[in-house]
Parts: structure tokens; C-alpha cells; sequence
């Protein structure tokens, strides 16, 4: 008689050893794909990003899809629903930035080599096609922030593939560098909207009441820490309608916008379709 697969197979193992030392994981299908944590989230059924890598709006228990998946406790790792995807698990995962740690992935020789010679030595942990970098400290994650490299470490998994060698040496400030992005030079656009109906004055011109809407309007797209497309989208939407009928706006003005927008990674091109959209919606 065939006797049934062990639940708590290899990676369970390392699983419960890893959360034990501190260390949030999650188990991975092959491709380097989380599961869902529950029954509910079956074939992705709750709502998460199609490659199950962003997490859906599922609270059984919340969140659970991707890097909000990782957990270090031993409850939720022997879910009872979780206990078909440890044993079916390709790799065990973590979550660097909840182990307060980044990973610099190294996906190529010249990747490892501009490592070599850029940035402080730390630990390293081979990988199939280069090595992972472990520095202490966590960071926002990117990826491609130079060829062949990605940033691992809030918001995102990696794969555990070891200990590594060597000593974690703290994050460095040129590591956190790769991540910041310099705004993008901002071509005026020039913004074509009707004169105030019935000639009138404009009430809202007043340097003191557009400068404070414009530093407003700034700050809230500076501030955005998820959802930038459509908070800069909603950004331009709500200046439109208060300045956009009257003359109010100048080039100067459009440019400030646009230029916080792409400082948060926003192209020239989102930003003039964002600015377009806005105006359609607006009736302008």
C-alpha cells in the first residue's frame, strides 16, 4: 500500500527553522510563484495580481499572496491549507525586508563583477545564475536598477538558497542610491483651456491662493506611497477643476506637476495623458 507524502517534508523544515531564527517565509511553486495561503485563494480565486506576487484583498488570514505571505509563525505555517503547498513547494521564499535585511540580486558574471568593485564586501549566496549580496538593513525594493541587478528587500521575496558565506555587513548608502531616481528633465506643456464664461473676473486669481494649490498639489504626489499613476491622475483632475476654467495655470505651474510626478517615477508620457484625461474628464 502507497503510503501518503509526508506533510512536513525538506522545505517545511528549513521553513519552521528559518521562522524560528526571525526570518517571515512563504513557500514557492515552481517558477518562483507563492501560493495562496487558503482554500479561498485557490487559483487566485480572492483577487491578488494574476502572478500571485501581489497580495489580494483576502483576510483568511490576511494578506495572502506573495511577500505579505511570509510569516514567522508556526501556526499559519502548518495551516492546515498550506499543508498541500509545502509539500508540493519548489523552494522555500522569504521576506528579506521583514528579516530587516536587503539583497542585492546579482543576475550575471558582470553584474557580480561591477559588484566586485562597487560595493562593500558582505555575505554571499550563490544562486543559479549569479550570487545574492545580503546586507543588513531594509530598503524599498526596485527592479533593474543597473543591468543584471534588482533590489530585494520590503515588498518583495527571494528565494532562501542557504546561509551564504561571509559576514553581513550593514546596508550602505550606495546600495539605497540605485533605488532613487532622478527626475526626468520636463518639456512645458503648454495647456490650452477656455476663458472664464461670461468674461468675468477670476476669482482665484490671487498669487497667494494658486501658489498654496500648487505646493498642495506637489506634495501629495511627493507623499504617495503606493497607487502613483492614479494619485497623479487625481492630483491633475483636482487643479483642473479648480484653476482650469479661468486662466489660472501657466506653463510654470504645469511643469512644477509634472515634474513631481516624474521625480516619483511617472514618464513624460503618463504625465501628459494623465494631464489629458484630466481635461477630458472636465469637460475641457
Amino acid at each position: 500500500m502507497t503510503q501518503p507524502t509526508p506533510i512536513r517534508g525538506e522545505h517545511l523544515t528549513t521553513a519552521l527553522a528559518l521562522a524560528a531564527s526571525g526570518v517571515p517565509v512563504l513557500p514557492l511553486r515552481a517558477g518562483k510563484v507563492p501560493f495562496g495561503n487558503c482554500r479561498t485563494c485557490t487559483g487566485n480565486a480572492c483577487g491578488g495580481r494574476p502572478n500571485m506576487k501581489t497580495p489580494g484583498p483576502c483576510t483568511c488570514p490576511a494578506p495572502c499572496h506573495g511577500w505579505a505571505a511570509a510569516t514567522t509563525d508556526p501556526a499559519v505555517i502548518n495551516f492546515p491549507q498550506w499543508a498541500r503547498a509545502w509539500r508540493d513547494a519548489a523552494a522555500v521564499a522569504y521576506h528579506p525586508g521583514g528579516a530587516g535585511v536587503t539583497v542585492v540580486d546579482l543576475d550575471n558574471s558582470e553584474a557580480i563583477a561591477w559588484a566586485r568593485v562597487t560595493l562593500p564586501a558582505t555575505r554571499t549566496v550563490p544562486t543559479t545564475r549569479g550570487e545574492h549580496w545580503l546586507y543588513r538593513g531594509a530598503m524599498p525594493s526596485a527592479n533593474a536598477v543597473r543591468p543584471g541587478v534588482d533590489i530585494k528587500s520590503t515588498m518583495a521575496y527571494a528565494r532562501w538558497l542557504g546561509s551564504g558565506t561571509g559576514t553581513m555587513a550593514a546596508l550602505p548608502e550606495m546600495v539605497r542610491d540605485l533605488v532613487v531616481k532622478d527626475p526626468v528633465p520636463v518639456r512645458p506643456v503648454a495647456v490650452a483651456v477656455p476663458a472664464l464664461v461670461g468674461g468675468g473676473k477670476c476669482p482665484h486669481r490671487t498669487p497667494t491662493f494658486l501658489e498654496r494649490g500648487i505646493a498642495m498639489a506637489e506634495q501629495r504626489i511627493t507623499d504617495a506611497a503606493g497607487a502613483v499613476h492614479n494619485t497623479v491622475y487625481e492630483t491633475f483632475l483636482a487643479v483642473l477643476s479648480t484653476h482650469g476654467r479661468c486662466g489660472c495655470l501657466t506653463e510654470a505651474h504645469t511643469a512644477r506637476l509634472f515634474t513631481s510626478a516624474q521625480a516619483k517615477g511617472e514618464s513624460p508620457r503618463h504625465c501628459a495623458d494623465a494631464w489629458a484625461n484630466a481635461l477630458v474628464r472636465l469637460g475641457l
